[in-house]
C-alpha cells in the first residue's frame, strides 16, 4: 500500500512514535475486513430502525438529522464520516465565536481538540454522545470501506500536524479502538499516537474482540463524549 503522508508527516517521520510497523498477517490482509462487513450486515435489521427513531428525535429542533465531516482515512485519504447531529445548527461558527471570547476554552481546545463543557451540544446530543449512539451511522462508512469497526480514532484534516506518529495512517479509522475505550475524556490529542501504536503492534482477531467487548462496557456506563 502506498501511503500519501502530508509534508508535515514526512518531516516528522524520523521522530515518529512508530519508526517501523510489524509484518502483516492474514487477519490484517483480509479477515479483518470480512469481519467488518459481516457484523454490519447482520446488525442492519436491528440498527436501522434505531437510527431512524433517533433521527426523528434529533430533527425536533428544525435542523437536519445527520452530520457529515471530512476525516483522514487510511493512507491519508480524505473521506466523509457520518454521525447523528449532536450540535446546534452552524456549530463551527459557534465554536469560533466561543473560543474567541474564552481563552481557557481556547487553550483546552488546542491541547485536546475537545471541550468538556461544549456550549454547542444540544440536550438530545448530550445523551447521544454519552451513550455513543451518535456513532451508529458510521456503520455505513465501515460497509463501504472508509472505516473499520476497530481502529484509530478518526481525525480531521486540520489535526494532522498535531499527530506525532505514523501508526494512524496504516489502518482504517475505527468506530471504536484502544483510545476510545481508555482515556476518552482525558489525555492530549497527541496521546492518541501512543494508543494507535499499541493497537497496530498487537492487532489480531482476539484484540478486536476484546476492544468491541470493552466498547459495550463504555456504552453501558455512558462514559462517552
Amino acid at each position: 500500500m502506498t501511503v500519501d503522508y502530508s509534508e508535515a508527516s514526512k518531516h516528522r517521520k524520523s521522530q515518529a512514535i512508530t519508526p517501523s510497523m510489524p509484518k502483516v498477517g492474514p487477519y490484517e490482509l483480509g479477515l479483518k475486513r470480512l469481519l467488518d462487513i459481516a457484523v454490519v450486515v447482520i446488525s442492519i435489521p436491528f440498527v436501522a430502525p434505531l437510527i431512524a427513531f433517533m433521527a426523528l428525535w434529533v430533527m425536533r429542533d428544525g435542523g437536519t438529522a445527520f452530520y457529515r465531516q471530512d476525516r483522514v482515512g487510511r493512507g491519508g485519504k480524505i473521506y466523509q464520516m457520518w454521525k447523528l447531529r449532536t450540535m446546534v445548527v452552524d456549530a463551527d461558527k459557534a465554536l469560533g465565536a466561543y473560543l474567541a471570547t474564552c481563552p481557557e476554552a481556547a487553550a483546552e481546545w488546542q491541547l485536546t481538540q475537545k471541550l468538556k463543557k461544549d456550549p454547542r451540544i444540544t440536550k438530545v446530543g448530550l445523551f447521544l454522545r454519552k451513550s455513543s449512539l451518535d456513532e451508529l451511522p458510521q456503520l455505513w462508512n465501515v460497509l463501504i470501506g472508509d472505516m473499520s469497526l476497530v481502529g484509530p480514532r478518526p481525525m480531521m484534516p486540520d489535526q494532522k500536524d498535531l499527530y506525532p506518529g505514523l501508526a494512524y495512517y496504516e489502518q482504517r479509522p475505527g468506530i471504536t479502538g484502544t483510545w476510545q475505550v481508555s482515556e476518552r475524556n482525558e489525555g492530549t490529542f497527541a496521546d492518541r499516537a501512543r494508543f494507535d501504536t499499541e493497537y497496530v503492534a498487537n492487532m489480531s482477531f482476539m484484540t478486536d474482540m476484546k476492544l468491541l467487548c470493552a466498547t459495550v462496557s463504555v456504552v453501558t456506563k455512558g462514559t462517552g463524549y
